[in-house]
């Protein structure tokens, strides 16, 4: 992940209802949610909804699929990756105590023995 891509992650973010959304998505997690069980899930309407949605994908941080006649949405686990890769990725500088507490706070979720998809 570049700068440009990374600003567009964090301004997608930083809306409320969008920060809801991905963490429903992340919640939910592969098998994602269709639109009105999400829209349900962060409290907004779903007419207001498309237009987060639209945001988040554009930034990367969300993908969709049809399923019949619904349509999916699944966090990005790859952008999400990406995104925190971004910013931890010079944050040792030599001294590996400075990244403890975030890696610390990533370790329920990961490892070999973790899910994959969400690595």
């Amino acid at each position: 992940m570049d700068e440009r891509q990374a600003l567009a992650a964090f301004a997608a973010l930083g809306q409320e209802h969008r920060l809801r959304v991905v963490r429903a998505l992340v919640i939910a997690g592969p098998a994602g949610l269709a639109a009105g069980a999400l829209a349900a899930a962060v409290g907004i309407a779903s007419t207001n909804l498309s237009f987060h949605l639209k945001e988040l994908a554009h930034a990367g941080l969300i993908t969709s699929r049809r399923e019949g006649k619904s349509v999916i949405y699944s966090a990005a686990y790859a952008g999400l990756s990406a995104l925190i890769a971004f910013l931890m990725r010079d944050c040792c500088q030599g001294r590996p105590e400075v990244c403890e507490t975030a890696l610390a706070a990533l370790s329920p979720c990961g490892g070999p023995a973790g899910d994959p998809a969400h690595a």
